[in-house]
């Protein structure tokens, strides 16, 4: 009987552990228990999936991805120049992370660049636009469920 390799159709469990190019850790399985996702299933970012294509069960690598294949190159248009007095008086930042309500009554999250008097710089990128990401990752299962 052949060993399944991952590919469309495919559920697998794995750990991984992500790291940005400069080392830094950003997320990992490792503490805890592993992930499952189904392929396709828009959980994980197409081109982490793409790149675990041909793996099966045992194998162990570190993956590559570049940023057109993860989130993409951070584009100028999403630095936007809010309102001070749309805060409330919060006490605002450089760095800090907050929540705004998207036009589809989602939650958006920005990160505050930088605070002028009136105008408060915000970055609604995602944070891992424009690095390359490094995947470790270890494959526990492989099955078809298609």
């Amino acid at each position: 009987m052949t060993q399944a390799s991952i590919g469309p159709g495919a559920r697998v469990t794995l750990h991984f552990s992500l790291e940005l190019e400069d080392g830094r850790a950003v997320d990992s399985t490792r503490e805890g228990q592993p992930a499952t996702f189904e392929v396709g299933d828009g959980n994980l970012l197409p081109g982490f999936e793409q790149a675990l294509f041909g793996l099966q069960s045992g194998d162990k690598r570190r993956l590559r991805i570049l940023p057109e294949q993860g989130f993409g190159q951070p584009n100028p248009s999403n630095v936007q120049w809010v309102g001070r007095d749309r805060f409330n008086g919060m006490e605002l930042e450089p760095g800090l992370v907050i929540s705004f309500a998207d036009g589809a009554r989602g939650e958006l999250p920005g990160v505050v660049k930088s605070l002028h008097e009136e105008q408060v710089e915000v970055d609604f990128n995602h944070p891992l636009a424009g690095h390359t990401l490094y995947f470790e990752v270890e494959i526990f299962a492989v099955e078809s469920v298609s």
